[in-house]
């Protein structure tokens, strides 16, 4: 990785080393700290109920959580641009009848 720069990110208290590209390093921060967030979520509610999980189920729950919440929003958006394109679709109609009626 050329200009990569090497972070030290902390994830459900364990301490891991990666490598960044430059200018991305808030990026991942921020990406770690979510991360971060959501295992510990994960951890908690299961220690609330009884049951104590390992790290690579955590890690992978959070992940498969993530991944959810991710194809949501690409749904969302795929949607919306849905909407848009219809809405231009009808401007622009609207538009040609405009022309044509000036002719």
């Amino acid at each position: 990785m050329a200009n990569a720069k090497t972070l030290e990110l902390n994830i459900l208290d364990r301490d891991y080393r990666v490598n960044c590209p430059d200018g991305a390093e808030a990026q991942l921060k921020d990406a770690a700290r979510y991360l971060n967030e959501k295992m510990v979520e994960i951890k908690n509610a299961s220690s609330t109920a009884g049951k104590v999980l390992g790290t690579d189920r955590i890690a992978v729950i959070a992940a498969l959580n993530l991944a959810h919440e991710l194809l949501e929003m690409q749904q969302q958006q795929g949607s919306q641009n849905d909407r848009l394109n219809k809405i231009h679709q009808m401007i622009d109609e609207a538009l040609d009848k405009d022309s044509q009626l000036e002719l």
